[in-house]
Order: C-alpha cells, then sequence, then structure tokens
C-alpha cells in the first residue's frame, strides 16, 4: 500500500524519511515535491490548512504512479496539552479538530456545524489509530487544527474547555483530511510534540528532540501498515 505523507515543513519531511535506510527518491508533480522513501511519498506542503489541503489534494489527484494511495497522514511536530502530552512524546489522533472554524458571536464562540454548514472533525479508522498507537507508544486523543498557534494560557484554557479530550493542536490535520475524505482516502495524524500550548517560550521548545520521535515512530510504521490493507481493516 502507498501512503502520502503531509508535512508542513521541508525539516519535518526528511524527518519522516530519515526513518527509511534508502535515501529518498525526489519526484516533480503539479503543484507538489515528493520525496518517496519505500512505500511513503512525502512532501512538505506548506503550514496552515490552506496549503496542506492543496498540496494534499494535488498529489492525491496527480497519483504519481500506477498504484493509488491507500492512505494520507497528516505528520509532524506540535504542541502538547499539558499533562497529558510531555514535550518529546507522540501523539496520534483519534479525532482530526478545526478548533477555530466558525464564528464569534457575544456568547462566545460557534463553531461551523452549529452555523448550519461544513464539518469540523474526521475521524481516522479507529483500529490502524489503536494499531498505530500500540507499535509507537503514542497517546490517542484528539489533535486540534488551529490557524493561530495558541501563545496564552487563557486560549489553551479556552480550548481545553471546548474540546476536553484534546490533547495536541497542530496547524494542518483538517486540510489534509479534507482533501483525503474528497478523494476518498482514510487519513492518520500524527504529532510529535515540541512544546506545550501555553504562553510562548521559545526557549522552552524541543524541536530536535521531536523530529528524533517522529522518525522513531516512522520507522515503525511499516510492519503495521502492511497489515493494514483490506476495506474491512479500514473500518476497524
Amino acid at each position: 500500500m502507498r501512503v502520502l505523507v503531509v508535512t508542513a515543513v521541508p525539516v519535518e519531511r526528511d524527518a519522516v524519511t530519515r526513518a527509511f535506510t534508502d535515501g529518498p527518491q525526489i519526484l516533480d508533480v503539479p503543484g507538489a515535491e515528493l520525496h518517496r522513501a519505500g512505500a511513503f511519498d512525502v512532501l512538505a506542503g506548506g503550514a496552515g490548512p490552506a496549503s496542506a489541503a492543496a498540496a494534499a489534494a494535488f498529489a492525491l489527484a496527480s497519483g504519481a504512479g500506477a498504484e493509488p494511495y491507500g492512505l494520507v497522514v497528516s505528520a509532524g511536530i506540535g504542541g502538547g496539552f499539558a499533562p497529558d502530552a510531555p514535550v518529546g512524546s507522540l501523539v496520534v489522533a483519534s479525532g482530526i479538530v478545526a478548533a477555530d472554524l466558525g464564528a464569534e458571536t457575544p456568547d462566545g464562540f460557534v463553531p461551523v456545524t452549529a452555523l448550519g454548514f461544513g464539518r469540523e472533525r474526521f475521524v481516522p479508522p479507529p483500529g490502524l489509530v489503536r494499531d498505530v498507537a500500540a507499535a509507537t507508544g503514542a497517546l490517542t486523543g484528539e489533535v486540534l487544527t488551529v490557524s493561530t498557534v495558541t501563545g496564552s494560557a487563557g486560549r489553551a484554557a479556552a480550548l481545553r474547555t471546548a474540546h476536553p479530550h484534546a490533547v495536541a493542536e497542530a496547524m494542518e490535520g483538517f486540510g489534509v483530511a479534507e482533501a483525503a475524505e474528497r478523494l476518498r482516502v482514510p487519513v492518520l495524524e500524527i504529532r510529535a510534540v515540541s512544546n506545550a500550548v501555553g504562553p510562548r517560550d521559545r526557549n522552552a521548545w524541543r524541536i530536535g528532540d521531536a523530529l528524533a520521535a517522529l522518525t522513531e515512530a516512522f520507522g515503525k510504521l511499516t510492519p503495521v501498515l502492511e497489515g493494514w490493507t483490506t476495506p474491512h481493516d479500514r473500518h476497524r
């Protein structure tokens, strides 16, 4: 099964491909540069849900080969909600949630679904989430997609109140999931925690540790995905 992995920036893309012994083959497709390593095609699609959605859609539509993609993975580093997801830990999303897609009202934030249109959540295949978490030692929980990275204790608390099952935030997962859904391809999100969600303190970030955790995780994924190939598996 071929897997499309979408990261935000090249350093995350390279952390994924480092998990494989052979150096990546670089393929140019419309709208994207794919780094192929084994069964994984990895691209740096840009920061934010719009860039991620566009890059994922271009790559999925291009095909980049005879075998269609069987899975799309949004991957990279992100913020973890303390104390559940400490810096250096790994998270696999049980739900991919657009946390700030909606409207502000006098009574507070209203999600897009409450406005009567759109969607705010994608649910990856539960069986695959369990298997990946077991293989990598990852925590499972909701990963929030935000367009603005949280930088204050007040905003962190508000997000946790609105999404009590959230364990991490990032900026691309929901966009990747939108593209995958339209092409009817299952989606997964994997995040290595580089910082705590809350007051912005770059001195406390551990980006190198998070990238190393991402590499280690993808090194353990191939056996899991090789056993996840049937339609029945995809809906467990």
